[in-house]
This record gives C-alpha cells, sequence and structure tokens, in this order.
C-alpha cells in the first residue's frame, strides 16, 4: 500500500512538471528511515527535515551538552520522480541547499554525488542516470561520528532541494557575478556550459541613471535576467552599494561612515531545531532588525539561502563564515572539520563564496574562528590560501577576515596572522585595540565576539575609535547546544560554566538578546537603546532579588536575571532593584503614583533601590513613560499569531501567553498546556524559553514559563482554514483561526 501510494503522488507530480519550470522545490513526498536502510519501516518526511529535534533529550547522547543531548546517528531518504516525455533530452540536476552531513545521493542505484561538509550547498548532475519514467532518489546521511560540531548541527535533509531542469547547453547557476565598477553601471556575467561540457562566458553591462543604493536603512533589490537566446534564462537579484573602509574615516557604506551594531547567530530556529524553514530563517533576521541590529555574523558556517534572501530583504549587513577551524580538532573525539579541512577547504570556500556574492547584504567573509593552531607559523601561509581562494571568486573584492582570540598574553604573536585579513576580527579583546593601534597603525578591527553584559564598554570602544567598525555581541539569539552557556543559576546547583562539566538537563545557550520565543530580553532593550538614536527612548525593568528564588550566580556570558515584570509575590517589604533605560539625562521612578526617586542617568540607565509593594511602577523621563503593573492571578490564555494566512506548507509562529482577568501577562505563571491543531494543519513544535526544560519540542504538552510559550504551525496544503486550541486545567480553551 506504501509504494502503491508513493506512485500515485509521483505520477501526479509529472502531470504537473510537463511545464518544465527551470527549478522546482522538491520538499514533498520523501520517505525516511533512521539507523536502518530497510525502507518497509520507512515513514513520510517532508523537507525540510531535522531528525534529532524530532527525538527526547538524552543525558546520553554521543552529541553531548554541544549538541544539545539529541540524538544523531544515520538516516536515509527516498523519493519517487516520474519524469514525463518533456524532460527527453533535457540536464537534470539536483541542488541540495544542505545535508547534515557526510551525504550520498544515488539516482536509480547509482552514486551521483554527495558532500561530507554538512553545511555547503552541492549540486547532483542526474542527466546520467535518469530515464522517462520512474525514477529513485536515495541520500544516505551519515551523522554518527560524534562529536563533529561545537553546538547543536542536526541531522539529516535539513535545506530545501531543488530539481533544476534546463537545455544541455546552460547556464551554470553559482557562474553568475554581479560586478558594480561604480554605482551608475551594474555588469552581470556567468558562463555558459555547452552539451559537450566546454564552456564560454556571457555578459550584460545595465546603466543606472538614479541608482537606488542598499542599506539597512533602504534595503533596495533590483531585478533582472541574464539569458542564452532559445537556450536558458536565469533570474538574478542584487543591489547597488559600496563599501570602502580604513583606519582613519572607519567603515563607509556607499560613501557614508557606519558604525555596526552587530550580533552572532548560529543556524538553528529553536525549537525547530536546525530545519530551515523560509517562514523560519525570514523570521530569525526580522528578530534580528527588530531588535535594533544592523550587522549579523553567521558563526560560524555559511547560513540557509533563505536567511542570507532575508538579509537583503530587511537590511542586516552580513559576515559570511565559512569554518569554526582549520586543520587542529575542537572536538574531543576529533570528527569536527578537522577531518576534512586539507581535501575539501578550497571546495568548501567556493561554494560558499559562488553561491552566496549576489546578496548584497554580505559586507565581508569571514574564514574561520578561533583556529587552535594560531601559534604555528604555517598558520599564515593557511589563512593566506584562504583570502586568496576567496578573493578569487568575488568579483566585488569585499574584505576578508577571520576571529580571533588568546587565552593567555601572547597576542602580539599573531600580527603576521592579522596581516593576511583585510580587517581584524577580535573576540573579547578589543580592549587592546588603543595598544594595537599604536603598534599597527594602518590595521582595521572589529569585535566579532563579545560577552552581552559589556554592552555599554563595547559601545564606547567602537564610537570613539574611527579603526574600530563595530562589535557583535555573543549571540543576537538562544540557540540549541553548547548547554549552559550565558545561564545564571543558584546556590547548591551545579557551578561552573559549560565547558567545564556537563550541566543538563540545560540543552541550549541562554546568552542570547531574544529567547526562544522570540521574546527580548531586557538586555536586547537596553542595546538597542544604546546604538539606535532614534529607536526606543525608554524601558522599565526589574533586577530578580538574589534570595528570591536561591542565591544567584551569573556566568561569563549571562547578565542578572532581569524581567519586565512588577510581579514578584512573598517579596513584599523587601528591597527590590529597578533598572530603568533611556537616553533623557534624567529619569524619574513613581510606585502607585508615589514618586519613589529620581536620578542622573548614566551609561544610559539609572538604578533605583526600593521595598516592593504590589501595584503600578512608573518611570517617566523627558516626555516618555513606561509602566509595569502586578498581575493577579492567571484567567485566560491569550493566543497571537504572526501572520493571518498561511501560505501552502507554509508557518505561522503562535505566542501563547497566561493572562489576568484584565489581560495582564501573569509572568509567575508556569501553567502546563495541551495544544491540538484541526484542519489544513498540522503542530509542528511548541515549547517555551526554559532551556533547561526537558519536555521535547515535537511533544503537544508544555507549560508556559513566566507566563509565555511558543507552537509553530505549519499549512499542511489542504483547503480551508485550521484551528489551534490551547487548553489547560483551570483556565477556558483559547482557539485561534489561521487560513
Amino acid at each position: 500500500m506504501l509504494m502503491a501510494a508513493m506512485l500515485l503522488m509521483a505520477s501526479e507530480i509529472s502531470a504537473k512538471s510537463e511545464k518544465l519550470p527551470r527549478k522546482q522545490l522538491l520538499n514533498d513526498q520523501w520517505q525516511f528511515v533512521q539507523n536502518d536502510s530497510n525502507f518497509t519501516k520507512a515513514h513520510a518526511v517532508t523537507l525540510p527535515h531535522d531528525w534529532s529535534i524530532l527525538q527526547r533529550f538524552d543525558v546520553n547522547a554521543p552529541t553531548g551538552n554541544d549538541g544539545a543531548y539529541l540524538p544523531a546517528g544515520k538516516g536515509w531518504y527516498r523519493r519517487q520522480l516520474t519524469l514525463g516525455k518533456a524532460y527527453e533530452g533535457k540536464k537534470v540536476r539536483l541542488y541540495f541547499e544542505g545535508v547534515y552531513m557526510n551525504s550520498h545521493v544515488y539516482v536509480n542505484g547509482q552514486l551521483a554525488g554527495g558532500w561530507p561538509y554538512g553545511y555547503s550547498g552541492f549540486w547532483v548532475d542526474a542527466t546520467p542516470y535518469i530515464k522517462i519514467g520512474q525514477n529513485e532518489i536515495v541520500v544516505s546521511v551519515d551523522n554518527s561520528q560524534q562529536k563533529n560540531c561545537r553546538w547543536y548541527s542536526g541531522s539529516g535533509i535539513y535545506r530545501n532541494v531543488w530539481l533544476v531542469t534546463t537545455p544541455k547547453t546552460y547556464i551554470d547557476d553559482w557562474s553568475v557575478q554581479v560586478n558594480t565598477p561604480d554605482i551608475h553601471h551594474v555588469e552581470l556575467s556567468a558562463t555558459v556550459i555547452r552539451e559537450d561540457g566546454t564552456t564560454y562566458p556571457i555578459s550584460r553591462t545595465i546603466e543606472v541613471a538614479e541608482p537606488r543604493l542598499w542599506s539597512p536603512d533602504d534595503p533596495y533589490l533590483y531585478q533582472t535576467e541574464l539569458e542564452v537566446p532559445g537556450t536558458d534564462r536565469i533570474s538574478v537579484t542584487y543591489g547597488i552599494r559600496t563599501i570602502e573602509f580604513d583606519g582613519e574615516k572607519g567603515l563607509r557604506l556607499n560613501g557614508k561612515p557606519i558604525k555596526l551594531n552587530g550580533a552572532c547567530v548560529h543556524h538553528d530556529n529553536g525549537i525547530l531545531g536546525a530545519a530551515a524553514y523560509d517562514e523560519a530563517e525570514y523570521r530569525k533576521a526580522r528578530l534580528m532588525k527588530e531588535a535594533g541590529f544592523n550587522a549579523v555574523r553567521t558563526s560560524h558556517n555559511p547560513p540557509s539561502e533563505a536567511f542570507l534572501r532575508a538579509c537583503d530583504e530587511v537590511g542586516l549587513l552580513v559576515i559570511d563564515e565559512s569554518f569554526d577551524g582549520w586543520r587542529e580538532h575542537k572536538n574531543e573525539n576529533v570528527h569536527d572539520y578537522s577531518t576534512l579541512f586539507d581535501e575539501w577547504w578550497q571546495r568548501d570556500v567556493e561554494a560558499m563564496v559562488r553561491r552566496d556574492r549576489l546578496h548584497p547584504s554580505i559586507f565581508c567573509w569571514s574564514t574561520g574562528n578561533e583556529v587552535i593552531e594560531r601559534k604555528k607559523i604555517e598558520v599564515v601561509k593557511t589563512a593566506h590560501n584562504l583570502a586568496e581562494s576567496i578573493r578569487a571568486n568575488d568579483p566585488q573584492h569585499r574584505p576578508v577576515t577571520s576571529a580571533l582570540a588568546a587565552w593567555d598574553r601572547d597576542w602580539d604573536i599573531y600580527d603576521p596572522l592579522a596581516a593576511e585579513h583585510d580587517i581584524v576580527g577580535y573576540n573579547y579583546l578589543i580592549f587592546l585595540a588603543e595598544g594595537d593601534h599604536k603598534r599597527v597603525p594602518k590595521r582595521v578591527m572589529m569585535q566579532t565576539e563579545s560577552y552581552p553584559r559589556d554592552a555599554w564598554r563595547n559601545y564606547r570602544q567602537t564610537m570613539d575609535h574611527s579603526y574600530i567598525f563595530g562589535d557583535f555581541v555573543w549571540t543576537g539569539l538562544d540557540y540549541l547546544g553548547e548547554s549552559g552557556i550565558g545561564r545564571y543559576y543558584y546556590e547548591g546547583e551545579v557551578p561552573g560554566e559549560s565547558w567545564e562539566r556537563p550541566l543538563y538537563p540545560w540543552h541550549a545557550a541562554y546568552c542570547g538578546d531574544v529567547d526562544f520565543t522570540g521574546m527580548r530580553k531586557p538586555i536586547s532593550h537596553y542595546r538597542s537603546m544604546i546604538w539606535n538614536e532614534k529607536g526606543e527612548k525608554l524601558f522599565l525593568a526589574v533586577r530578580e532579588p538574589d534570595g528570591y528564588h536561591g542565591k544567584v550566580k551569573t556566568s561569563m556570558w549571562s547578565t542578572w536575571p532581569t524581567q519586565e515584570s512588577w510581579t514578584w509575590p512573598g517579596w513584599e517589604g523587601k528591597p527590590i532593584e529597578v533598572e530603568v533605560y533611556s537616553r533623557e539625562p534624567r529619569v524619574s521612578l513613581y510606585l502607585n503614583n508615589q514618586l519613589v526617586a529620581e536620578q542622573p542617568t548614566a551609561e544610559m540607565k539609572a538604578t533605583f533601590t526600593l521595598p516592593y509593594q504590589p501595584g503600578t511602577l512608573r518611570a517617566v523621563a523627558g516626555n516618555e513613560q513606561s509602566e509595569l503593573q502586578t498581575a493577579g492571578a492567571p484567567a485566560r490564555i491569550r493566543l497571537t499569531a504572526d501572520r493571518d494566512r498561511m501560505a501552502t506548507g507554509g508557518l505561522a509562529f503562535v505566542t501563547i501567553e497566561i493572562t489576568d482577568a484584565q489581560g495582564r501577562v501573569v509572568p509567575t505563571a508556569d501553567t502546563e498546556m495541551t495544544f491540538s491543531v484541526a484542519g489544513n494543519a498540522s503542530l509542528l513544535a511548541a515549547g517555551n524559553a526554559d532551556i533547561k526544560d526537558e519536555d521535547p519540542y515535537f511533544d503537544n504538552r508544555h507549560r508556559a514559563w513566566h507566563g509565555r510559550a511558543l507552537a509553530v504551525v505549519r499549512n499542511t496544503g489542504r483547503q480551508g482554514k485550521s484551528t489551534l486550541t490551547v487548553t489547560a486545567k483551570g483556565l477556558p480553551a483559547a482557539r485561534l483561526v489561521l487560513k
């Protein structure tokens, strides 16, 4: 019965594909089996697919703290594909945006291609193996060698797959280049591959009389086509902008000085795991933009194409990064990229640059991060080769960087390594900038990683020195793996940092400005206020009293637990600290309409200490006011979707809040809820921002944390509406209709 159903679906695809679009998404109708190649045990999946996130947390999982304590292993995917007569004489290729990792692609039983590095996109020429009629694609994935990554990688075909059909003479997709010798001229070029394998170039020059320049404030994109008449054509999206930099005038975008308020971001999507759904990738970029950032660093690997498109569209500058390490391993079991470096680095660098060079958001390439062999003289040659490979493949001549670090006093020893980069990336060491500038006056710098708590110091360092372009905090978003980084904990709990010992059940990092539900933490509002003069004006937050849940202990990447809350039952009459963030020189604080105090701001912050009393806390600064009210008992469940309509296969992110009778979020609520979806959608994931909660994200039962949770609903492609229902004991059910 299973095979019959698959053949039926394949024939339906064939009928639709007679029009032969150049590029067809091939995400549906896959069969998957884990740790066994016997497809009689397979079940249906739709890509993107991360099989690790669909399992339970396991303290004994070989991925350990780095991999979020989730199982990895091996997997096999199979898809039937029926090709009609219109495909006869065509070039048929498969494009995999990312498979983690060690993939092999078989077409009708013949090995057609594959790729070991899980973050590179790759092409498979299926033409020699396909036939008119029924075809079978099988993909094997081996993520069993653990540990192979210092953060959560996910497992499987976690990015999109495409079927690309062209004439036998066609435009090589990754050969397309856009160069702007000046803002009034756009030069497009590409390579055409003939049927016999020989090649020839094509080009086109476009004159732009009044160019609209791409920038974070105006991310304007142009679109055009490159065409070989009667043979092939390809759509090209690009932006027009200029990048200049030096130690005297700093970084200039379109001739104007710019400083970078940046965030490092890993590739996962929180409760969705590594699965790179287009909507999730766009949401990630949007959350960073809304949090006040104007730049991101893709630490420590090339991101999804959808994420880069989103950065193009919302206006985020990007450092596109290739690797975490080079020849020397960072993982204890020696399964990381060090095992691939010598054989694969050039192909992976070329895959990154050739795939991504059309994106105007990318202003800089990064070749690595804190490489272990940084004190060895041969590392200079390696850095040189990596940078030259990038430059050879990028007609826009973007600058090259890598993130340097030293955990001892031997910093000057890295000068020859630093000299191989156009911009030197400093991880946590920007305080050395002034001395380095005196020693190497032409060096230009940016802090490629920084501690969240150092927001003000890093802002001032960047603004006070022209040769420092910006700061990239670690990190913009909470992420899976590196479990426990950024955590705060209480006396009596397991102490220390994540690399010192396992910290299960912590299964993620809590150092992000934005948590797993998309909620901005107070540090995010503070950072945005510092950097964005025209942004937020006032924010009111409350520090968790030391001893409220226990004596607070912080870690290197953490900030003090602080909430946008004036609900602290049981603390009445005891001292509590209130933080007010403001650009005004003075702020006033009121409790229940009584003036508590007026204070000057220092570093855009004022801190007040007062006895806690329930009621209304209000801050006033200039013409701005902000208030917090004590919440009552939980009374309702409020559901809010990020969109009114879902496209076929699309997602809706639904925020769940436990509120009191007046609609105020109850920050103390940890209500257990049950999620169900009816109609033309399904529940894809649900969870909260408590990254030591052991409930798996595929489960339909989760509790709130600080009164909030998140559900992700996916449209299944059927006609009609769908309904998300959330129930909890003692509260009326909440329903949300999604179209």
